[in-house]
């Protein structure tokens, strides 16, 4: 038998395996058909009460980059996936509720799906800008500390859901606002995540418990912002 010649280079190739998407890949947001007609996302909170559940409005409905279709909802200082909550200790996701119809479900509604269907056929903008921009319906403010650590709310008046991914609540700057009232797509807006005072989204019931000054949500809300 022939010696193997040592210095004769293999032709074999190595092929890497592929890799695969991240979660935050999976996750990533494609595109938002807004909620419009008050549903819920029920949610268990261990902390508060083991025995209920409790309900918050739904912002919208998403398409992620892995295919799933899942509720969205402002939740502390971000938006989030209903996916997203796990723990019952702090917000473990437990299905939909129509209050309208006092029904409980666990699928996302059938118009929701043909307009994510439709949706994700659009081409992105070639400039590379946010790819859609819906109008808040659920009473969304953002909690933002203001000069001498008062706390202010404002209101978003939309959401933009940029290439990346992110959902970026939309709040004015009044000193900049020219037009009364002020409606998505105003030069006056901001992203209010972007915004180093920025420290809690609440939500529409949340926000006029604060604004009506009861003390003990004024003072636990003013112990939250500061911590």
């Amino acid at each position: 038998m022939a010696p193997r010649n040592p210095c004769k280079s293999s032709s074999a190739k190595i092929i890497p395996f592929p890799q695969r998407p991240s979660r935050v890949e999976q996750h990533k947001i494609l595109r938002v058909s807004p909620e419009y007609e008050g549903l819920c996302l029920l949610y268990a909170h261990h902390v508060l009460s083991r025995d209920k559940l409790y309900a918050v409005k739904i912002l919208g409905w998403a398409r992620l980059a892995n295919g799933k279709d899942v509720a969205l909802l402002p939740w502390l200082n971000g938006v989030a996936r209903c996916i997203d909550l796990l723990d019952p200790a702090s917000g473990q996701s437990q299905g939909y509720y129509d209050p309208a119809k006092e029904r409980r479900f666990s699928e996302v509604p059938p118009h929701h799906l043909a307009a994510l269907d439709a949706m994700v056929n659009y081409p992105l903008p070639a400039d590379g800008g946010f790819i859609q921009e819906f109008p808040d319906f659920i009473g969304s403010h953002a909690a933002l500390l203001g000069e001498n650590k008062e706390f202010e709310l404002q209101p978003v008046i939309s959401w933009r859901l940029q290439q990346n991914g992110d959902l970026e609540g939309m709040v004015a700057n009044i000193k900049l606002a020219t037009h009364f009232p002020i409606l998505i797509g105003d030069a006056c807006l901001f992203a209010v995540q972007n915004a180093p005072t920025f420290r809690y989204f609440f939500q529409y019931h949340i926000a006029n418990q604060i604004k009506a000054g009861g003390p003990v949500a004024t003072r636990a809300l003013s112990q939250l912002l500061q911590s």
